[in-house]
């Protein structure tokens, strides 16, 4: 279940039984509370008339920092390097790591999905693909998506239409390198084929995700992540650990001197909120207080 949570990394990774996304941090130091709130990309907007607090703690933070800073991602300087970090440079080519079998298959699904023909784009990474396979397959699948309704996104524009400092945890650069370099051409490969032939579950999967970020339900999204089938399909150590724990570790890092700074209101995946390598508890450890906003 680990290789479908980490696909949704751009759209997409317990602390408490309490259903819970805005949580305050306070105490070690700090004058003014500063907030962290979990988002999903495939949440709609209408998941912040729940949420607890959510306005004041807008209103109360000076700054707002997400996983990046979204306005970036459009400059075409930033579209350059991700085009560049999407395709492969080697001599090998889509049709040399898939089985000709496997090839017909994603091939089949590129065309009806993403208006794709591989044999017209042989050098994309599968882990490109794999990304918008996860994005097309939930679309079909579930209605009143609306691209345009992005939290992360949001957020940080309105807290620009304010004056506010808007900024980013990560590069851009960074999370590029993470999605398309961080595993093999041969293990994107076999992860691509894992959700392509068990799309099904895999969407019912997306579904009880969503469904539990929409209850603010924490735990049970933890749950569904942490998930294995036995087989190739799972996540190894080394890819959890890049793509969630070795990210909680340095935000964890860089957040004290940025809360410090300024009240700071943070926006990043859910799933990496929750769980004893979780962002909260890894500031709980430091000396914060940490709790849910009522």
């Amino acid at each position: 279940m680990k290789s479908f949570i980490g696909a949704v990394i751009f759209i997409c990774v317990a602390f408490s039984a309490n259903a819970q996304l805005l949580w305050k941090v306070s105490g070690n130091g700090l004058t003014q509370p500063s907030y962290i709130i979990g988002t999903h990309h495939l949440a709609p907007f209408s998941i912040m008339d729940s949420i607890a607090g959510l306005q004041k703690a807008m209103n109360e933070t000076q700054q707002v920092y997400g996983e990046l800073k979204m306005s970036e991602m459009q400059s075409p300087a930033t579209m350059g390097k991700m085009q560049k970090a999407m395709m492969i440079e080697s001599d090998t080519t889509l049709t040399s790591l898939l089985s000709p079998e496997d090839f017909e298959s994603a091939n089949k699904f590129c065309k009806e999905n993403l208006m794709v023909d591989l044999n017209m784009a042989p050098k994309l990474k599968p882990a490109f693909l794999l990304n918008n396979v996860v994005v097309m397959a939930y679309v079909k699948h579930v209605g009143k998506f609306n691209p345009q309704e992005q939290l992360d996104t949001f957020f940080q524009s309105q807290a620009a239409q304010n004056g506010k400092k808007v900024d980013g945890l990560e590069t851009a650069e960074f999370q590029f390198n993470l999605l398309f370099n961080g595993s093999s051409l041969q293990r994107q490969a076999q992860l691509l084929m894992c959700t392509l032939n068990n799309i099904e579950a895999e969407v019912e999967n997306l579904k009880k995700l969503t469904n539990a970020y929409m209850k603010q339900d924490l735990n049970t999204m933890f749950k569904i992540s942490e998930e294995r089938k036995g087989n190739q399909c799972d996540a190894l150590p080394s890819e959890e650990d890049a793509l969630i724990y070795n990210r909680n570790k340095i935000w964890a890092e860089k957040l004290p001197a940025i809360m410090k700074a300024a009240p700071t209101f943070v926006a990043v995946g859910a799933l990496h909120l929750p769980g004893e390598k979780g962002l909260l508890k890894l500031l709980k450890s430091q000396g914060y207080t940490v709790e849910p906003v009522k």
